[in-house]
């Protein structure tokens, strides 16, 4: 059967229609699917009665599309994959393992926690090699290592994570339409786009809409605008510094890094309701404003998650679109990305999971998630046609062309200061507290859980 595990353009239409991956087993024809080096792992692959045991974030239809990715794993190499998905997986995880039933593999939406099991024993390091494989196939790929990168228990540094999915958020929406009546063109350089931002006040317009209202969690929306201004002026060493709280958060780098935003988000001119609606409008509400005739705005900074809450029926790629958050010209850093993502790591080894790993090294096993829809992957070595949309390829496409990725900074911090007083002060700040005063605050706040 394993000579027969090849699919084309009439498997990405299958998958499309809701095909299982046993349908696609049998798909013919040969087109975007990397399928080389998926049957030469199947030719050398033999796991017969082994299984699989892999827990995570994923539930519902995301349950469903992974199980897809899995039962490929299950035909090239006669194991059996069983994966469970649960809401309260951080919790679950560190359950299962203290009481010692850990899954093979655990799935872990941020890399902060599978830090603290590593450093508690609980985790395997990835096999040799692995760290190499990422530096050499990802876009940016030492930086997926350093993420990856934990200390063990006796605080030697190992590889922990291999990751999977991305989430990206160094992006700016907009309306093409109000772009092509006003004559505005993409901006290259963050130079460009405060040059832009200037211009459509001029014109009369107001460029942006921001809004950090998220309930008890008001106030994120900045942290993000924070983190992706450190990438832009300063090296992604001093971000992580930053993360670490081994260079202060009330360091000049920050604070310059706090104002950058607040040169945005604090000129009344440049935001739509004023610099005071930033902090109380909601963010799912805050893109409204792309779509009024005239625009009450014309970008607005936020992930690749947003369009759930644009109004019904818009069409990205046609009623709105993005463009990448760009560069300082003058800084020369690259095209530094903010984001997030889900790792593999090893809690109960065995060779059916490390053969499970080398299958997550193919670019298969991200190609065909790609092609259900709802997938971004750093993986270089990745067909992009095979993405489901024009968008998402174009998201991939900004994560291939990345030189530097970093984790959501507020993500890695201590949930008192990350999920706490940066969320907070983010607030305090767009409302005319100081930004030294606030940066120091959030740094007193630290040095009080060291």
């Amino acid at each position: 059967m394993k000579s027969r595990l090849y699919a084309g353009v009439a498997a990405v239409a299958l998958m499309a229609s809701g095909a299982t991956a046993q349908d696609l087993l049998f798909a013919p024809g040969e087109g975007a699917f990397t399928w080389d080096s998926f049957n030469a792992f199947a030719d050398a692959s033999d796991f017969a009665g082994q299984t699989v045991t892999i827990t995570g974030p994923w539930t519902g239809n995301e349950a469903e599309k992974v199980n897809r990715i899995f039962d490929y794993f299950e035909a090239a190499t006669g194991a059996t994959v069983n994966y469970s998905g649960s809401d309260s997986f951080e919790q679950d995880i560190v359950i299962s393992t203290q009481a010692g039933s850990a899954p093979n593999l655990a799935v872990f939406p941020q890399p902060g926690l599978a830090a603290d099991m590593a450093a508690q024993g609980f985790l395997t390091p990835l096999p040799e090699g692995t760290a190499e494989f990422v530096a050499e196939n990802y876009a940016a790929g030492q930086s997926w290592v350093d993420l990856g990168t934990y200390a063990d228990p006796d605080g030697n540094a190992q590889l922990y994570g291999l990751f999977y999915r991305v989430d990206l958020k160094s992006l700016v929406w907009y309306s093409p339409t109000a772009f092509d009546e006003m004559g505005y063109d993409i901006p290259e350089s963050m130079e460009e786009l405060k040059a832009l931002t200037q211009q459509i006040v001029d014109d009369g317009g107001t460029p942006w809409c921001i809004g950090l209202g998220s309930g008890a969690a008001t106030g994120w929306p900045a942290t993000d605008w924070v983190e992706d201004m450190m990438l832009r002026t300063q090296p992604p060493e001093v971000y992580d510094a930053w993360v670490s709280n081994e260079m202060p958060f009330n360091d000049p780098a920050v604070i310059a890094a706090i104002e950058e935003f607040g040169s945005f988000a604090r000129n009344d001119a440049f935001v739509q309701g004023g610099a005071q609606a930033v902090a109380t409008t909601d963010f799912r509400d805050s893109p409204a404003g792309l779509f009024s005739i005239p625009p009450a705005c014309y970008m607005h900074r936020q992930a690749s998650f947003i369009p759930a809450f644009f109004p019904e029926g818009t069409a990205v790629g046609e009623d709105v679109d993005f463009f990448y958050f760009p560069a300082y010209a003058e800084a020369d850093l690259g095209r530094p990305v903010l984001g997030a993502g889900t790792l593999f790591a090893i809690t109960d080894p065995s060779d059916a999971t490390t053969a499970m790993l080398e299958f997550l090294k193919l670019p298969i096993a991200h190609e065909l998630w790609m092609a259900q829809g709802g997938f971004l992957t750093a993986h270089g070595g990745v067909n992009l046609e095979t993405y489901a949309t024009d968008s998402e390829r174009a998201q991939g496409e900004i994560l291939a062309n990345a030189t530097t990725f970093r984790f959501d900074a507020s993500d890695l911090m201590p949930g008192e200061i990350g999920a706490g007083v940066f969320w907070t002060g983010m607030v305090d700040y767009v409302t005319g507290a100081d930004a030294t005063a606030v940066a120091t605050s959030i740094q007193e706040r630290w040095d009080t859980i060291k």
